[in-house]
């Protein structure tokens, strides 16, 4: 069975580049089982955590898909006042290379030593992080530096145990049960082993939200997402400036739509918005073309699912 769990995916900043009056930074909020976890952190993260009553004293995961300063430049700030209210969780922060020595520099000689435990974590894709409540898998996609997009994934779980195989199978009731209900294989007498797989049925298939980070449009992004529930893709320009995004690495809105469609995704939410595009109708249009299930995301708007 699946354990539910209460997801709320909220944007605190969908611009691209610079802030505009309505817009801030690249930054989204995930909270689950009372924990956050964040994609980005741009200049301004922190008073958007703060508008909308994200305790910074929580337990907390930051992932970065790429080092460009619009995506990064919040960390220094969010970091300063975790320490400045006496934060005790540690703070694990993962992402491409380049990030340990970002902070370093930034962060550590702007304050005292932190009164918190910060990890950073430089990754390289596949299985980023993996606890309890959620995994999360990234994957390497096309921009003009290393950038990760990332999926995390809620209520996945083992398939149920199934006692009449086990007993089939010669295993005796008791603690080697627990073993396989567990994940891992057993050793009975004689040396004979028993996988997992052999006792349980049909895992349980969880839901995933995935996050694209600065991208053109690309194979890696659309297997990533096959199947998930929502897509977060940046959609920087309209389909005028395909030229541009293309040369950049960046995508269009109908760029990103093409990708949700081909991925068979469930919801696409456009973020990542040229200061350019004062009215963001035009992109959610273009969009919706391609891809029905298609809109653009506001600062400070929330999306509540069930995993």
């Amino acid at each position: 069975m699946r354990r539910v769990v209460d997801v709320r995916i909220t944007f605190l900043g969908t611009s691209a580049g610079m802030p505009t009056r309505e817009r801030g930074l690249p930054s989204v909020l995930i909270e689950a089982d009372g924990e956050l976890v964040l994609f980005d952190c741009g200049e301004g993260t922190q008073r958007q955590l703060m508008k909308v009553n994200a305790s910074l004293g929580k337990r907390m995961k930051i992932f970065v898909s790429h080092m460009h300063g619009d995506h990064i430049f919040g960390l220094p700030g969010l970091i300063q006042t975790m320490n400045l209210i006496n934060r005790t969780h540690p703070l694990e922060v993962f992402g491409p290379p380049g990030l340990k020595e970002f902070i370093e520099q930034t962060t550590v000689p702007a304050m005292c030593k932190p009164s918190f435990d910060l990890e950073i974590h430089e990754v390289e894709g596949g299985e980023v992080y993996k606890c309890r409540q959620y995994t999360v898998f990234g994957s390497w996609t096309e921009h003009s530096v290393p950038n990760l997009a990332y999926k995390i994934t809620f209520g996945e779980g083992r398939g149920r145990f199934l006692p009449e195989r086990a007993k089939a199978l010669g295993i005796p009731e008791g603690p080697l049960w627990g073993i396989l209900k567990a994940g891992s294989p057993v050793v009975l007498e004689g040396g004979r082993v028993v996988n997992p797989y052999e006792v349980l049925g049909e895992p349980v298939k969880g839901i995933s939200v995935v996050y694209s980070g600065d991208t053109r449009p690309c194979e890696s992004v659309k297997r990533l997402a096959a199947g998930a529930e929502i897509l977060i893709h940046e959609a920087t320009f309209s389909r005028e400036l395909e030229g541009k995004a293309e040369a950049e690495g960046h995508s269009t809105a109908h760029g990103a739509a093409s990708v949700a469609k081909e991925a068979n995704v469930g919801t696409l939410i456009l973020t990542h918005f040229s200061a350019r595009y004062h009215d963001l109708a035009q992109l959610e249009i273009e969009a919706k073309e391609i891809f029905s299930g298609a809109r653009v995301a506001k600062d400070l708007e929330s999306y509540d699912l069930k995993a």
